[in-house]
């Protein structure tokens, strides 16, 4: 803790890098994962292939994707590219089943009322299914924030910066107090994104809130005695 306090200035700075290295995947993933889990989510062949995809992506170990990209996309060993190519693969991997989680746990009657109400496919997903399906949607992207938060620390690993340079840098220097600092760091930070996102997620949904507050409160005494 004393190393962090007493090196503020460069924790922000690595926080700022790790930042853009967590959430521009995130939002290249969604930009991938929402339409094509839109466009899959009825049709049961494409959906098994893209979930089958999506499984084999993610099983390939991040540290070999960092170091193999370079080849692949012709970029230099220490670009920044290679960790944000190679994270926006994992969160498009996890988030299009987010996504089909999410379209699925919209009710069949709300659809159905929509198809009755003239609804067109393309006007029932914008205005219904997606706005429904946020609460379920959120969830999963807090899951894919905190993972990437934790996997950009690999990156320190072909030195990429982020937080995940001091575990490298203390490691080699033999500093426990810089290795128990970056983890520190890395911990508030994930737990800082994951609330705000929670949060955001209360804010779009004023439904939810709405619903949860006229929920009944049913004493636990209520049926407990025979």
């Amino acid at each position: 803790m004393h190393y962090l306090l007493k090196h503020h200035n460069d924790a922000w700075a690595l926080t700022l890098v790790h930042l853009r290295l967590s959430l521009l995947p995130v939002l290249i993933g969604l930009a991938i994962a929402m339409p094509l889990g839109v466009a899959v989510q009825r049709a049961p062949i494409a959906r098994r292939l893209t979930m089958a995809t999506a499984s084999v992506v993610f099983t390939v170990p991040s540290l070999a994707l960092f170091v193999a990209l370079p080849v692949i996309i012709g970029t230099r060993i220490l670009d920044e590219a290679n960790v944000v190519v190679a994270l926006t693969a994992y969160t498009a991997a996890l988030l299009v089943r987010a996504v089909l989680e999410a379209l699925d746990a919209v009710p069949i009657h709300v659809r159905d009322a929509a198809t009755a109400m003239g609804y067109s496919p393309i006007k029932r997903i914008l205005k219904v299914e997606l706005p429904l399906s946020i609460p379920v949607l959120i969830a999963g992207l807090r899951v894919v924030l905190v993972t990437n938060i934790a996997m950009v620390s690999v990156g320190s690993v072909i030195g990429v910066g982020g937080l995940g340079t001091w575990f490298t840098a203390g490691y080699q220097t033999n500093k426990s107090d810089q290795i128990v600092a970056g983890m520190i760091a890395l911990f508030v930070l994930a737990i800082v994104i994951d609330v705000l996102i929670a949060l955001a997620g209360r804010l779009v949904t004023p439904w939810e809130r709405a619903a949860r507050r006229r929920r009944p409160v049913v004493s636990p005494i209520v049926g407990g005695a025979r």
